[in-house]
């Protein structure tokens, strides 16, 4: 037993020795299994790298050839309107203020009713004048019974020529007395007419300065303070007022002496910041001189009113044809490109490419650039898609088209 037990003992360790020795080996296969296993993979890979990625094709453009549309000469002005009359309302006679016919702002018409003032006072100074006028009437007649009597006793020498003379001079001072009542008779109805404040003309009205039960102060050829009451102008119809540069003054006389007409040229407006000239006026009125610090001419042109939507004071574009109709090319505004004082456009050359082409501009016209010099009639600009072209790289173009609003001209 004891012999069975040393032996077992002394063996453990040899059977340990044997475990351990073999753990190192099974490792390193483990390892070296590992190692191929990952070659495995990674050799496939680096014998086969992957294909390279495909190239992007060349930005889609839109191009046109430039519009070619025959256009008159225009001058363009920035302007104002201004009322062709414009009134300040003031009393001519004095008093306390009874009425206010009207509203602020208000279109008002010719005779309406604006102001009232009291018409006591002129009453009463009109049956005065009436009252001496009735007396005077009386006086006449007198004076023109005794003449008759008089003159009747001359001739049968029952008067005298002195008396007829009296009688005759008593006759003329009471015609005088007649007529001097009847014009006190229109002073008073003058007065009396002047309490009421009617408009001059058809406008609008502005407000009231003046509120009712305040005593006014009034006169009839201003040579006293006098109360302003309000202030109207007048609407339709309506001026507008612009000033020439002596460059184009020069321009609109070369075009009137060609044409031997009167002054009497269509002007088209835009108002309200539209850029539609959708407004007509009649240009006839130019300075006669030119204002030497500015540099300019004044003129001004008369424009319809009838729906009252243009004010006084209001600025607004007008343009005037100053010349004949001649082809021009046109492209989109966006299709011009500003560098400094020099202007480009992209066009498309050979093989699709981008080639930009240096150009001389003009004024917009139908909502499109006028181009001077710089284009052929040939040329394909891009229209559409600018950002995405560069000079000297391919495009793919496709058609477009360049349309001329003549609302915007």
């Amino acid at each position: 037993m004891d012999d069975a037990l040393t032996r077992t003992d002394v063996e453990r360790p040899h059977t340990a020795a044997r475990s351990t020795g073999a753990g190192p080996k099974v490792v390193g296969l483990v390892v070296a299994a590992a190692l191929i296993g990952g070659g495995l993979l990674v050799i496939p890979h680096l014998l086969h790298p992957a294909a390279p990625a495909a190239a992007a094709p060349p930005p889609t453009v839109s191009v046109s050839h430039p519009l070619q549309r025959d256009i008159q000469g225009r001058l363009q002005f920035l302007g104002q309107f201004a009322a062709v009359n414009q009134v300040e309302l003031r009393a001519q006679v004095g008093g306390t203020l009874t009425q206010i016919g009207f509203k602020d702002g208000d279109i008002v018409h010719k005779g309406d009713l604006l102001f009232a003032i009291d018409p006591v006072p002129y009453q009463i100074k009109m049956a005065q004048a009436q009252a001496e006028l009735q007396s005077a009437n009386a006086r006449l007649d007198l004076a023109t019974r005794e003449l008759t009597r008089a003159q009747q006793l001359k001739t049968v020498d029952a008067g005298s020529t002195e008396n007829v003379d009296q009688k005759l001079a008593e006759k003329a001072a009471a015609q005088a007395a007649v007529a001097g009542a009847q014009a006190l008779i229109r002073d008073a109805r003058f007065d009396l007419d002047h309490c009421r404040v009617v408009a001059p003309f058809t406008g609008r009205i502005g407000t009231h300065l003046v509120s009712t039960g305040n005593l006014v102060a009034g006169s009839r050829t201003a040579s006293s303070p006098t109360t302003l009451l309000a202030t109207i102008v007048s609407v339709d119809p309506i001026w507008f007022n612009f000033d020439m540069s002596e460059q184009d003054y020069e321009t609109f006389q070369r075009d009137q002496a060609a044409d031997k007409g009167p002054l009497a040229n269509k002007v088209q407006l835009a108002v309200n910041g539209d850029q539609r000239f959708t407004r007509e006026g009649t240009l006839n009125f130019l300075d006669n001189t030119l204002d030497r610090s500015s540099g300019t001419i004044h003129a001004r042109a008369t424009v319809p009113n009838a729906d009252f939507t243009l004010t006084p004071g209001a600025f607004a574009r007008v343009q005037l044809a100053v010349a004949k109709a001649s082809s021009v090319m046109l492209v989109p505004d966006v299709a011009v490109l500003a560098d400094q004082a020099d202007h480009s456009v992209l066009t498309i050359g050979k093989d699709n490419i981008v080639t930009p082409k240096k150009v001389v501009t003009g004024p917009l016209r139908g909502g499109l650039r006028v181009i001077q010099s710089g284009l052929s009639p040939d040329d394909r600009v891009i229209i559409d898609g600018l950002p995405s072209a560069r000079p000297g790289s391919p495009v793919t173009p496709q058609a477009g088209s360049i349309r001329f609003d003549a609302g915007l001209d």
